[in-house]
């Protein structure tokens, strides 16, 4: 029977149903107490902004406020959540390349020390609504710098085309807005962010985001005289999902991009004083995995299909991004895998297809299935299709349990909605 902290995964089930979305705690705070430790520079300032897109909720953002780490925040509901928390809202960094005016407000009247403006019309609105407040709000600009992270094309967000910030070609829209910014009072620009995509698994594509910004960074001073003292990397740092997975090692990609930066700096003659990065997927995803309970089974000419009680509903990835997982039958750690499964869900979706074709031990009903590396993005990402209620969350530590998110009752799917 496999364990995870030190608990027995049937316990978990008999308590708390199935699906359930289990993270190991202590495996959390290791990765946490990583990058705070390695991500230090000897000549510039760092920051790691934890993007809570990837899980949020109010545990895992104590977890983050416990560690030191910062918030990178991409909705009113994530800010809502830091908030509830008694997160310090001057490390907190406000993202999003559609902000509503309530949002920008509510990030305003929370005192969010950083917003990452995404274009030109986000800029002339922050600038509007900046002449109503008696306080300064740092701001960074989100720029395409035209890298290809050679990853899925939905999780690309560098390129030129990216629904994304301003593209390095577009120079001189992003100069007008950074001119925007300093015609204000009350907006400090700090510098540029940047993000290249997710999974990446090369670290020259790192390298290479480096040389692109710093370079444009010192033609922007040379040519309009503008000068910056931060840049944000971004993040895309991956998780092991599979064997076919080789993420850089952590110690490896950290030392990569602060050496790059610092050499940058001093060969350009520029003065950025600060690095951010915004590692999310890299923090969680392999920390969490979701316990299914084990349905009918079915065989058809060319697949044997094992069906279990959650699917595209609490894990999308599949579906969305053809995303690979690897999985056990937990009551059945040392049974010989000699079949192989196709794992599908139980949601009305031809396209409900958790893992295609995995050895597994022989299955039956009753078993547990767990996929691994489930942390990031899954969660995050679940919804209500077909009427389903959301799993619950438990952190798992040293034997322990506790519930951090409760699993949703068929109540709840119907508390919003009206007799009317």
């Amino acid at each position: 029977m496999l364990e995870i902290g030190g608990v027995r995964v049937d316990t978990l089930a008999k308590t708390y149903k199935t699906p359930l979305f289990v993270y190991d705690e202590d495996q959390l705070r290791s990765r946490l107490q990583e990058f705070a430790t390695l991500f230090r520079s000897h000549t510039m300032e760092t920051g790691i902004l934890y993007a809570s897109k990837a899980f949020s909720c109010k545990a895992m953002l104590r977890l983050v406020k416990e560690y030191g780490l910062c918030l990178d925040v991409v909705s009113g509901g994530e800010l809502y959540t830091a908030k509830a928390v008694d997160f310090d809202m001057s490390k907190v960094y406000f993202h999003g390349n559609n902000k509503s005016k309530d949002e920008l407000e509510m990030a305003m009247a929370y005192g969010v020390g950083t917003i990452i403006v995404d274009n030109l019309m986000e800029a002339q609105m922050l600038h509007e609504m900046s002449q109503t407040i008696d306080h300064t709000i740092h701001v960074l600009l989100r720029v395409n710098p035209g890298i290809d992270a050679h990853t899925h094309k939905y999780i690309v967000t560098g390129h030129v085309d990216s629904k994304f910030g301003i593209s390095l070609l577009q120079e001189k829209e992003l100069v007008e807005v950074i001119k925007t910014f300093d015609e204000d009072e009350h907006l400090s620009f700090d510098g540029l962010h940047a993000h290249i995509g997710s999974q990446i698994f090369d670290k020259n594509a790192f390298v290479a985001e480096i040389e692109k910004m710093f370079g444009f960074i010192k033609h922007l001073e040379d040519t309009y005289d503008i000068h910056l003292n931060t840049l944000d990397l971004g993040g895309g740092f991956a998780a092991t999902y599979t064997s076919e997975d080789h993420p850089i090692p952590l110690d490896e990609v950290c030392t990569t991009i602060l050496s790059h930066c610092e050499k940058q700096n001093q060969a350009l003659g520029l003065s950025i004083q600060k690095i951010l990065i915004e590692p999310g997927r890299s923090v969680v995803a392999e920390a969490g995995s979701t316990l299914y309970t084990v349905g009918f089974m079915k065989q058809t000419p060319n697949k044997n299909y094992v069906f279990v009680d959650g699917g595209m509903a609490d894990n999308i990835r599949p579906a969305l991004y053809q995303a690979k997982y690897n999985a056990d039958i937990a009551n059945k750690m040392e049974a010989p895998k000699d079949t192989i499964y196709t794992v599908a869900g139980k949601a009305c979706e031809s396209g409900d297809i958790l893992i295609e074709g995995i050895a597994l031990p022989k299955c039956e009903p009753g078993d547990l299935l767990i996929t691994y590396t489930t942390g990031a993005y899954g969660y995050a990402m679940a919804s209500h299709y077909n009427k389903n209620p959301l799993p619950g969350v438990v952190f798992c530590r040293q034997g322990k349990v506790r519930e951090v998110i409760r699993r949703e009752s068929y109540a709840h799917l119907i508390d919003l909605e009206t007799d009317e």
